[in-house]
């Protein structure tokens, strides 16, 4: 294999309690019931994805238009909660991982339904490492479409069988398979009946190995 695409939230920095406080304040202020069960269906989702499981609980309709105002003002609160975001709140054996494939030669990219991607690579510090950053904004479609790897392989000039990539999400590792890909599965979709290889993080492990 040639190349590794990673996930970001999850799998290299874990910004999952963040999102979960801007979704609760959000249905805190428009009384909609929201837990961590219902966030738990929010991994791997789009923020508009995201934003329409949470009213499916709601009493009233939204407009598109009042849609796109709470998937805002969610954002807003969750960029603000980002921005002290520094390299020590990298994942144990993300960096590690990332150096040993670029030692080897392989080509690293991002590919993440998160429009924000980008900011949290600069606050990591580690936005120079990667050969291709995809994430939001890029796509039209989320996970499980596997349009993100796609694109990931089409802009590292690899075919998408010489890719493998690393999810911790059900709908991250369906978007890989879905796009031919090999998969390692860690956190919660290291039991992913789908995924290739499995690991309970990126810590402790050779990345190498499996690829």
């Amino acid at each position: 294999m040639k190349a590794v695409i990673f996930d970001l939230d999850g799998v290299l920095v874990s910004t999952d309690e963040y999102h979960f406080e801007a979704w609760k304040q959000i249905a805190n202020e428009e009384h909609i019931y929201f837990d961590r069960n219902i966030n738990d269906r929010l991994r791997g989702v789009s923020r508009m994805g995201s934003l329409e499981i949470i009213l499916e609980r709601s009493r009233i309709s939204y407009s598109a238009e009042e849609k796109k105002a709470l998937a805002k003002r969610k954002n807003g609160y969750y960029i603000s909660k980002i921005k002290n975001l520094t390299p020590n709140d990298m994942l144990p054996g993300a960096l590690i991982s990332i150096n040993r494939l670029k030692n080897a030669g392989k080509l690293i990219a991002i590919g993440s339904s998160s429009k924000n991607t980008l900011l949290i690579l600069e606050k990591l510090g580690i936005k120079e490492y990667f050969d291709a950053i995809i994430d939001g904004n890029q796509i039209k479609k989320s996970k499980p479409d596997p349009e993100v790897f796609l694109l990931g392989a089409q802009k590292l000039n690899v075919e998408p069988q010489q890719c493998l990539v690393v999810e911790d999400a059900a709908s991250g590792v369906e978007a890989g398979k879905s796009a031919g890909m090999k998969v390692l599965g860690v956190g919660s979709a290291k039991n992913h009946p789908l995924a290739d290889y499995s690991a309970d993080s990126l810590a402790g492990i050779d990345i190498l190995r499996y690829i």
